[in-house]
């Protein structure tokens, strides 16, 4: 009696649709007694009595389906974990969807790579499944350990920690917390997040299991993986043979010998890789390469002992995301089917079957401040496209973060969601659960994008107005999109350009003429200044 009565409490919200559906069981059994009583009906009488009985009836409909909606959203509350402001959070049904507790329906995303563009991709899966799974390397690159990890004693661990946060759904205060470095006497120089993953791989004498046991601990929406447990050494040979194993090295040896990246290597080369990794790509239901640093970030993890291999044989949905723009020193003027050239070159066929790349509508004054470091937009080559048995899925999936050109995280997991529901569809799967809540999600989804969109737009515009016009190169349809503005800047440019060489050449000829007047005095030092030797005769 007392678990009934709690259901007429203020915070369950169901007195209302009790009190609704007793306004509709007795206006739908007047509307019948009605007819049954009366013996004649008039026109007028008749069409009031049907409309009081459909009243009744809707009443009792709706109500029952309020009633099962608050009755879904009361379990969900009960079971979530999340809460605002010290108080359980209040939630409604659509959390049905995003609630990983509940649902653990997900397609299962498997993400290989490293850096900022790995954890973009997550941040966008985590919106739509709770199955991701990051394989990310453990390398210094051939850097100097940090003070912290010197201190620790401990491996490196940088991606597994950024991956780590990308997947947390309190990101801000994750970052905070794992980035947090002591000021106090005895702790100073150590990193919070590198000494709770040593104490983790303490209590466990396993760093596998010490960061998978951390995402549990931590409530993430997947898993971290190092694609390998054993110190590696990325290493860059150029076309001349002369090895680089320090990733900030690579830049400027490229450039002063005028030479480019003739292969990637890891050293050591036979290492294997971690207990889950092969396991998790066969499993996959979408396997995501990239983004992230051709060289340094992509190539690694594919170059581990039957990583690359296990990819080719899974029967997942495999992605290629293409980087937008080119990184100097190590894939400068790449097009994107020498990115695709490189990565055949390195690891075979048969990777995946579809890239994901970028059309290039950047505003000009973001793409300038790149091209001055040396950087360009990734030109999409189609007709050299076609040797490399890849579908080319064009969107626009830029978007500008902290001044800086970052792939838009929802616009590349939208994508790929889609088309996973297209192929559920296909195979006659619109009942399926995991279908049923991607198609909710997506649609969510694509609204919040669209009202983004509509406020980008109006941001671009008064950018547009207030900022100087500057060109950019490559990518045909950018070029028509601002064509006009382009051409401005390439006349601006050129009138600078003359301004200075006539300024040079007339500094070139006042420092002639200056030379000239300095051999004048030393051949005749009274020639110049009459002054001077007429003082020199009256002296005489």
């Amino acid at each position: 009696m007392k678990a009934f009565l709690e259901w007429f409490k203020a915070s369950t919200k169901v007195k209302r649709w009790f009190l609704l559906i007793l306004f509709g069981i007795v206006l739908t059994c007047y509307g019948i007694a009605k007819i049954l009583v009366t013996e004649e009906l008039t026109f007028f009488e008749l069409g009031k009595t049907v409309i009081i009985f459909v009243v009744g009836f809707v009443s009792i409909i709706v109500s029952v389906v309020f009633i099962q909606k608050r009755t879904l959203e009361i379990i969900i509350e009960a079971n979530n974990t999340s809460t605002e402001k010290g108080k359980k959070a209040q939630l409604n049904l659509k959390s049905l969807i995003f609630n990983k507790k509940v649902y653990e329906e997900g397609p299962k995303v498997v993400v290989i790579g490293g850096g900022p563009g790995l954890n973009t991709v997550i941040e966008g899966f985590k919106k739509y499944t709770n199955n991701i799974t990051a394989i990310v390397t453990m390398s210094d690159y051939g850097n100097l350990p940090t003070k912290s990890r010197r201190a620790l004693d401990m491996l490196p661990l940088k991606d597994i920690k950024d991956s780590i946060i990308a997947m947390s759904d309190k990101e801000d205060i994750m970052r905070k917390l794992f980035e947090l470095n002591f000021q106090n006497e005895r702790l100073r120089g150590l990193n919070f997040g590198d000494i709770y993953l040593t104490a983790m791989n303490e209590s466990y004498n396993n760093i596998s299991e010490a960061i998978l046991k951390s995402t549990e601990v931590l409530n993430i929406n997947g898993r971290v993986m190092p694609v390998t447990l054993d110190e590696i050494t990325i290493c860059a040979e150029l076309t001349d043979g002369t090895t680089i194993k320090q990733k900030e090295q690579i830049p400027e040896a490229v450039s002063e010998k005028v030479e480019t990246i003739s292969r990637i290597y890891i050293s050591p080369s036979n290492c294997r890789p971690s207990p889950g990794v092969i396991e998790s790509i066969e499993d996959a239901d979408v396997i995501v390469i990239g983004p992230g640093s051709l060289y340094t970030n992509v190539l690694p993890n594919l170059l581990v002992k039957n990583v690359s291999k296990a990819i080719k044989d899974s029967k997942a949905m495999k992605f290629y995301i293409s980087n937008i723009m080119t990184e100097p020193g190590q894939t400068d003027n790449y097009s994107l089917s020498e990115h695709l050239r490189v990565i055949q070159e390195h690891v075979g066929t048969g990777l995946f079957e579809y890239c994901l790349a970028d059309t290039g509508e950047i505003i000009p004054e973001f793409v300038r401040k790149y091209n001055k470091e040396g950087a360009d937009i990734v030109e999409i080559d189609s007709r050299k496209l076609t040797e490399y048995n890849v579908k080319i899925i064009q969107k626009n999936m830029s978007c500008v973060k902290n001044d800086k050109i970052r792939h838009n995280p929802d616009i590349i997991a939208s994508t790929i969601i889609e088309m996973i529901c297209n192929d559920l569809k296909f195979h006659d799967m619109q009942n399926d659960t995991e279908y049923l809540l991607l198609q909710s999600v997506l649609k969510e989804q694509k609204k919040i994008q669209a009202e983004q969109e509509k406020r980008l737009t109006r941001i671009s515009n008064n950018k547009k107005r207030n900022m100087v016009k500057v060109p950019t190169k490559k990518i045909s349809k950018f070029k028509e999109k601002y064509k006009e503005r382009i051409e401005s800047i390439q006349n601006t440019d050129a009138k600078t350009a003359e301004n200075k060489r006539i300024a040079e050449e007339i500094e070139k000829m006042e420092n002639n003429k200056r030379n000239e007047q300095g051999q004048t005095l030393t051949s005749d030092p009274y020639r110049t200044y009459p002054a001077r030797r007429n003082h020199k005769n009256k002296t005489k």
